[in-house]
């Protein structure tokens, strides 16, 4: 299969993206996802027990499903050298929970940008192919790599403009539990509150040429549809375990309503 444009490229030339996310730490799931054709799957290292040994072989096994699908990291905080190795084993996408402020966005860049943006050390590695492609990566890597902060909290909805003018951020990805969480009013996305964030969110983003994203987090196709004509480009669509636990629970429900049924 021919390799298509990156991510970030698609991004940056307007088009949005749909991916998933993958908390189960489970190389078939992710491998399956991929074959289904989703833009990007985020391995999720911060409400998963998912870790750094755990995710080289999903990523392997993502790309193995699909050239075409990029292997994501949710980072579980922005720490320097954990994030240059998950970026050493193959994440193309790294998304960074809970940023606050301008200078935890700048930690990110100088963790995931070659100098001389940032301070990415150089080492053989699965990224560049166990360095058969040291100079090739080195020169594409900070073009190709997309770094998304998530916005979920409403401390960092006050400095979202110096959070999202630091030179290097691509995304601003809500995370919409948290967000409402931090307004007192977890889960309530309906709320004049919540919408007014997310809208102020919005409107940083333009400002700042940054693409907005967001997840939904139920497998809602309509709801997903939604968002992308809000604006939010990036978008995640549900994650692996609750779209296998809704499946289920639909399933089993419906085979016990026939049985009650005859």
């Amino acid at each position: 299969m021919e390799k298509g444009q990156s991510v970030r490229a698609k991004l940056k030339s307007g088009i949005p993206v749909v991916g998933s996310w993958l908390n189960s730490g489970s190389p078939i799931i992710g491998e399956i996802m991929a074959n289904t054709g989703f833009d990007f799957v985020t391995i999720d290292a911060e409400h998963s027990a998912v870790d750094l040994t755990d995710a080289q072989p999903i990523f392997q096994a993502i790309r193995a499903g699909n050239t075409n699908t990029e292997a994501f990291v949710r980072l579980h905080g922005v720490d320097y050298a954990l994030t240059k190795r998950y970026l050493d084993a193959g994440a193309t996408g790294i998304i960074a929970p809970l940023v606050l402020n301008a200078e935890e966005a700048r930690l990110l860049v100088r963790a995931c940008k070659y100098p001389p943006m940032g301070k990415r050390g150089v080492g053989f590695c699965r990224a560049n192919k166990y360095g058969m492609d040291v100079e090739e990566h080195y020169s594409s890597a900070n073009e190709e790599i997309l770094l998304a902060v998530q916005i979920e909290d409403i401390e960092a909805v006050a400095h979202i403009d110096d959070i999202l003018s630091v030179e290097g951020i691509d995304a601003a990805f809500i995370g919409p539990y948290d967000l409402s969480a931090s307004m007192g009013i977890t889960g309530d996305f309906e709320h004049p509150d919540f919408i007014a964030a997310r809208n102020e969110i919005l409107a940083s983003c333009k400002r700042n040429g940054v693409t907005p994203g967001i997840h939904v987090v139920q497998p809602n196709p309509k709801q997903a549809i939604d968002r992308i004509h809000d604006g939010f480009h990036l978008l995640a669509y549900s994650l692996d375990i609750t779209m296998i636990l809704n499946t289920c629970l639909d399933g089993l429900s419906k085979i016990r309503a026939g049985l009650t049924d005859k």
